[in-house]
């Protein structure tokens, strides 16, 4: 359905243009066309939905006529029609538009209706949740086909559930979500209020999410909730909300990729002289050894050895490996806490992104005394090991550095991984840029969220 969304603005532009044709240029109508379909795809009139209704749709529709017909005036302005005014083709051309929108998006829904209804199109789905929500839910697909959706089975693993009287069968518990999906060629799941713990239905929606499958969930106080998100939609009485898919795609992945070589090459180019000095510097107070190196752990655990400016010395190779702040010991000379308040000291993990070892944005990379133990200690702090670790990340940007709690931390990464955008990315980043311009009075840790390298602070 949704290659088809997509004909319809240029379609009903260019059928707008047929009807004045004798006032219109072509490279204007293309220009329509175009904003109409840019308008439209920003107000989500172009995804797939399980409620296909062409009257909610209307003040977004009149909004891409509108747009469609400003655009066309300011590429070439309509002229007068028989010895009328040029209002008159521009609001027979508006008009026109916007009916031929209207038209267009309800073949195109009653189409796709008939083809639910026939089973043709429907998707098999998983009902996570066998109460009474769950229950709903379930048998407002099986008798409204025109939702896309045919339940297959439920998931629950609350008490004698098996005597139930459920309307499709019971297929285990949450944690057979997955064989259960893959037997049954399931790709829709929808998570209606299970009854195991919170922690294990998070995990089953995000191993789904991972897995690039159409996830649902139904909102806590559902309802009192309406249908304005754009991803809510009203199944009967019961309102779900379609979760984004990852955004960690192959091509969005070579994105990041690019843009992380882009920005680092630059900056290592445009702040070489600042770095010269910088290791003057810390040569002058610190003696030989400029760059600091130490083992971090970085994607799926593997570890790389990454670079900063020393601070100090450590007095032995276990004192940097296992301790965790040295910003209060008395060995730190005035070089090393200007570069370690104004996080200049990282500037040669810029050599770490171009080679590969890390990305500008993500999770801070840990020492492997620390991950060992945050691994044991605090729940999911492994996922974050799912993406490359970063210069700096959500949670730096959060105030969740230095000496701040390490639960916290896991929460924001874990986030930051889960609602990935590149677009995310850049505004981490020019966050970052900011804070480090303009620093606090009592400046925190801006690239940093891990215990330092030496036996330096949190780094």
């Amino acid at each position: 359905m949704r290659p088809l969304l997509t004909l319809v603005d240029p379609v009903a532009v260019a059928l707008a243009a047929l009807v004045v044709r004798d006032h219109v240029s072509a490279m204007a109508v293309v220009a329509a066309a175009l904003a109409a379909t840019v308008v439209s795809r920003a107000g989500d009139l172009h995804r797939s939905r399980l409620v296909l209704s062409v009257l909610e749709e209307l003040p977004r529709l009149a909004l891409a006529s509108l747009v469609a017909t400003v655009t066309l005036l300011a590429a070439a302005p309509l002229g007068g029609l028989a010895g009328r005014p040029a209002w008159a083709p521009t609001a027979l051309f508006a008009g026109c538009v916007f009916g031929f929108l209207v038209l267009l998006r309800g073949v195109v829904y009653t189409v796709t209706h008939v083809a639910r209804r026939s089973g043709r199109t429907a998707h098999p789905v998983i009902v996570v949740g066998a109460g009474v929500v769950g229950r709903r839910l379930t048998e407002a697909f099986l008798s409204r086909r025109e939702y896309g959706l045919t339940p297959v089975g439920m998931i629950d693993c609350g008490p004698d559930l098996r005597a139930r009287d459920l309307p499709v069968p019971l297929l285990g518990g949450v944690g057979s979500l997955g064989d259960a999906m893959a037997d049954l060629g399931v790709n829709d799941v929808v998570f209606a209020f299970p009854g195991p713990p919170d922690g294990d239905t998070v995990d089953a929606v995000r191993h789904a999410v991972q897995s690039d499958h159409q996830v649902f969930v139904v909102p806590r106080f559902f309802e009192m909730m309406g249908v304005d998100h754009h991803r809510t939609e009203l199944i009967r009485d019961v309102a779900v909300t379609r979760l984004r898919r990852s955004g960690r795609r192959a091509h969005t992945l070579l994105l990041k990729r690019a843009l992380d070589l882009t920005v680092a090459s630059v900056a290592m180019v445009l702040l070489a002289p600042v770095m010269a000095v910088l290791a003057l510097a810390v040569r002058l107070e610190t003696g030989p050894g400029v760059i600091f190196r130490q083992t971090r752990i970085g994607l799926r655990g593997r570890s790389f050895t990454l670079f900063k400016f020393r601070s100090l010395r450590p007095a032995t190779h276990d004192e940097g490996a296992t301790t965790w702040s040295i910003d209060h010991d008395a060995r730190l000379g005035p070089v090393g806490r200007f570069i370690r308040r104004t996080s200049l000291d990282e500037l040669p993990q810029l050599v770490n992104v171009w080679r590969g070892d890390m990305s500008l944005v993500g999770p801070r990379p840990e020492r492997p005394h620390f991950v060992r133990e945050f691994s044991q200690s605090q729940e999911r702090y492994e996922d974050r090991h799912r993406v490359p670790t970063g210069m700096t990340g959500w949670a730096q940007v959060n105030d969740l550095r230095g000496d701040t709690s390490i639960s916290d931390r896991v929460r924001f990464d874990n986030y930051y991984i889960e609602n990935w955008s590149l677009w995310g990315d850049i505004k981490i980043i020019v966050r970052t840029v900011r804070a480090v311009i303009r620093p606090q009075s009592s400046p925190p840790r801006i690239l940093a969220l891990t215990p330092p390298e030496e036996p330096q602070r949190a780094a």
